[in-house]
């Protein structure tokens, strides 16, 4: 990572942060494919191995026992809540007062790693019931 785009490396003026906005996006598009591809995929391939049982998910679970246009509507609709969840956020980051910034960008850099553990958890998750036939949680 480059001095300019360091957390703590100082202020954050407007041209770093539209590098760093870019940036979020892409995470935020990486995050999303694992908590809504990846997981719509192995999800939908462990209930034909295993079963709907293992969903431990229970809006997951009932949303299997209907149809797939379902759930790949529901994650539709998960994937623009999200992205139109994160405009506000970035709105909101493009407003905080410049001195402000790293510690604003720190708090995204977090959720935004938390995010993408999350989705690869789920995977994890997800391999772990069709190869062992057993949830991990």
């Amino acid at each position: 990572m480059s001095e300019r785009l360091r957390p703590f490396g100082g202020r954050l003026d407007d041209s770093v942060l539209t590098e760093r906005v870019e940036e979020y996006w892409e995470w935020l598009a990486v995050a999303l494919y694992l908590l809504t591809a990846v997981d719509l995929l192995t999800t939908l391939y462990a209930a034909a191995v295993v079963g709907v049982g293992y969903e431990q998910n229970p809006l997951v679970r009932w949303l299997l026992g209907r149809s797939v246009a379902a759930l790949v509507g529901v994650n539709l609709v998960v994937v623009v809540a999200a992205a139109v969840g994160f405009r506000g956020v970035v709105a909101t980051l493009e407003r905080t007062p410049p001195r402000l910034r790293p510690y604003y960008t720190l708090v995204i850099e977090v959720w935004l790693g938390l995010l993408v553990a999350a989705g690869l958890g789920v995977f994890a998750n997800n391999l772990s019931v069709i190869v062992l036939g057993q949830s991990l949680l």
